[in-house]
C-alpha cells in the first residue's frame, strides 16, 4: 500500500501514477480531468505556468483509467477534437463565458465552452438542471492565482461533485480542483497526482482549506 502524500479527515492524496498507485478505486464517483489528448502547449510567456501537460499526446491515460474503473458514475472532462470515451451516456457543456483562448484565427468564432462527459448508471442525485453550466474559468495567469493549465474552477467542480454520491476520486488531481471542492461540500475524496510539484500544491490549498473553515467555524 502506497503512504499518502497528505491526508486530513476528508482527503487523502498520493503522488504516483494512477495506473500503479489505485487506492483511487475504492471511491464511489470519479470526477477526472485527464490529459485531453490534445498535444496543449500554450504559446504565450506566463510566469509560473506551465506552457504544456503531461501525457497530453494522446487518451491512452484516460481510457487506461476509465478502463479501471469500469461501468461505475463517472463525469470526465474532454475536448471535441477527440473522440469520447467509450460508454458515454452524455455530454454537459461548461460555458465559460466567452473566455477559452482565441482558437482558429481563419474563422469568425473563437471558442468559449468545454466538454464534460457522464459515464455509468448513477445513481446521481440532486434537482435535475440543463446541461450547460455557464462559471467563469480561472484567471490565466500564474500571478492571478492560477496553479495549472487546466484548473477548474472551484464553482464548476461544486456543480459536478454535487450531484454524486460517496466518496469522490480523481485519479489525475492536477490543481487539486475536485479534492478542494469535495473537502469544501463535506465530502470524502481520494486523489494521485503524478507530478509532484502540483501534489505540494495541492497540499497547500487543503490545508489553506482547512484553515478557513475552522476560521468561520
Amino acid at each position: 500500500m502506497t503512504a499518502p502524500y497528505y491526508q486530513d479527515d476528508l482527503v487523502t492524496l498520493y503522488h504516483g501514477d494512477c495506473l500503479e498507485v489505485t487506492e483511487w478505486l475504492a471511491a464511489d464517483a470519479l470526477v477526472l480531468d485527464p490529459p485531453y489528448g490534445v498535444d496543449y502547449k500554450s504559446g504565450k510567456q506566463r510566469e509560473g505556468l506551465a506552457a504544456s501537460i503531461l501525457n497530453d499526446k494522446d487518451t491512452s491515460v484516460r481510457d487506461s483509467v476509465l478502463t479501471l474503473w469500469g461501468n461505475r458514475p463517472a463525469l470526465v472532462f474532454g475536448s471535441w477534437k477527440i473522440p469520447r470515451p467509450d460508454g458515454t451516456k452524455t455530454r454537459l457543456i461548461w460555458d465559460t463565458l466567452r473566455a477559452n483562448g482565441m482558437g482558429d484565427l481563419s474563422i469568425p468564432w473563437k471558442p468559449s465552452d468545454q466538454e464534460i462527459y457522464v459515464l455509468g448508471p448513477g445513481p446521481w442525485q440532486g434537482k435535475r438542471t440543463n446541461n450547460v453550466i455557464s462559471i467563469a474559468p480561472v484567471q490565466s495567469t500564474a500571478k492571478n492565482g492560477r496553479l495549472h493549465p487546466h484548473q477548474k474552477p472551484l464553482r464548476l467542480m461544486d456543480e459536478l461533485i454535487s450531484k454524486t454520491l460517496g466518496t469522490v476520486a480523481d485519479a489525475t488531481a492536477g490543481a487539486g480542483s475536485a479534492l478542494v471542492s469535495a473537502s469544501r461540500l463535506g465530502r470524502k475524496s481520494i486523489g494521485v497526482e503524478l507530478d509532484e510539484r502540483y501534489c505540494e500544491k495541492i497540499a497547500k490549498r487543503l490545508q489553506q482549506q482547512t484553515f478557513n473553515l475552522e476560521d468561520i467555524a
